[in-house]
């Protein structure tokens, strides 16, 4: 019996439509936005205001900012592929639960095997544990603090590693804020206020059941794929194999049972590809009319499958650095077919990959020129500057 099929326009039609990318799949609510991609991209402070923007009618970022450190609905957290999110409180869950508690182990290993390797710490052990435990004390009662003043106000957390010994990039490493991923990872604390704007990360740290106001939920890491999985498929799917063991940046083996357990459906893509969805998932969605996309760097519509020719085209070397993180794109149809930058006056310029015909390029214009309003003053450094942008200097 043959596979179901699912085109390429497929495909495109689903992005569109479940990621909040056209007027009539707008998202009401910041909530909503990030719903809609399972989690926001963080690494980039601003990514998470204009991806928010790119898949809401009307945006303004205290509406974000009111769900990020006042009502607190939406989380910043360390998860997928060691990269920060911003996820609603159910993902939340279940991303700490899939990914959180094993980076949170892998990283104490890490710290362990350095902590082994000096001779300034006679019980590596013991020197986690009482760092963690003066953390967490730091932090009880809903106090925050930067990771500079916890610095400064634990000893417990001095500390540092030489490393390169006679080597040219020899130097010293600093503790501390490893214990802090450390212990954001497992979901022990979080990035609670913000004491930069919205185009800078200055965190102060949390605990994380005094942020919440109640505990945060952890499953068993299998169930945590098993969750993180499902959510992933409702808003990415079809995906193959390959993009779902590096989005969510683990293996093979725990992919493949939790698709087994969701009794994930195999279907054909164009180019030869297996890709997986939901049982409840084979029906074609409605085509979506033509029309343009702005999206910033890291986008998570952008960053959310491994194997993209379908809607980057040939176009990767353009936007894409050599550690594959991707740039400020501009779409159309589905597809991405080009770059965009901001000049000094505010006003938005685009590097287009591809010729488009006069209707097509005035609507593109139109929506960075919306882009540029929308920013006024406002003047996101790329964090991760694609390619193009040597040639706008």
């Amino acid at each position: 019996m043959s596979r179901p099929a699912i085109s390429n326009e497929q495909r495109r039609a689903r992005l569109l439509r479940r990621h909040g990318l056209v007027p009539e799949a707008h998202a009401e609510t910041v909530e909503g936005v990030a719903d809609a991609v399972v989690g926001l991209h963080a690494t980039t402070a601003s990514t998470v205001y204009l991806s928010t923007w790119a898949r809401m009618a009307s945006f303004d970022v205290p509406d974000l900012d009111r769900a990020l450190y006042v009502d607190r609905t939406l989380v910043k957290q360390l998860a997928m592929r060691r990269t920060l999110f911003v996820f609603g409180r159910p993902a939340l869950a279940d991303a700490v639960s899939a990914v959180g508690t094993r980076v949170a182990a892998s990283e104490r290993t890490n710290m362990l095997r350095d902590l082994r390797r000096s001779d300034d710490f006679a019980d590596p052990e013991g020197w986690i544990e009482t760092a963690r435990e003066a953390v967490a004390g730091a932090l009880t009662g809903g106090r925050t603090a930067s990771s500079t003043e916890l610095r400064k106000q634990l000893p417990a957390l001095e500390g540092a590693i030489r490393h390169g010994e006679g080597k040219s990039w020899s130097g010293i490493s600093h503790m501390g804020p490893r214990v802090l991923s450390h212990m954001c990872a497992g979901g022990t604390i979080v990035r609670g206020p913000n004491d930069g704007n919205w185009l800078r990360s200055r965190p102060r740290w949390s605990s994380m059941t005094d942020w919440l106001g109640e505990p945060l939920r952890i499953d068993d890491p299998e169930t945590g794929h098993r969750n993180l999985i499902r959510r992933y498929l409702q808003r990415f799917g079809p995906a193959t194999e390959t993009d779902v063991v590096w989005w969510l940046g683990s293996t093979k083996t725990a992919v493949r049972k939790a698709l087994s357990q969701l009794d994930a459906v195999e279907v054909d893509l164009e180019g030869g590809l297996v890709g997986y969805v939901l049982p409840d998932d084979l029906d074609p969605v409605d085509a979506v009319e033509p029309a343009p996309l702005v999206l910033p760097e890291l986008d998570p519509t952008l960053m959310g499958w491994k194997q993209r020719d379908w809607y980057l085209g040939p176009h990767a070397a353009h936007l894409f650095d050599s550690n594959g993180n991707g740039g400020q794109t501009v779409w159309w149809d589905g597809r991405i077919v080009g770059g965009w930058y901001q000049r000094a006056d505010g006003s938005i310029g685009t590097h287009l990959l591809e010729k488009m015909n006069r209707a097509a390029a005035k609507a593109v214009q139109g929506r960075s020129d919306q882009l540029a309003q929308w920013l006024g003053d406002h003047r996101p450094k790329p964090g991760y500057p694609a390619p193009f942008l040597k040639e706008y200097p």
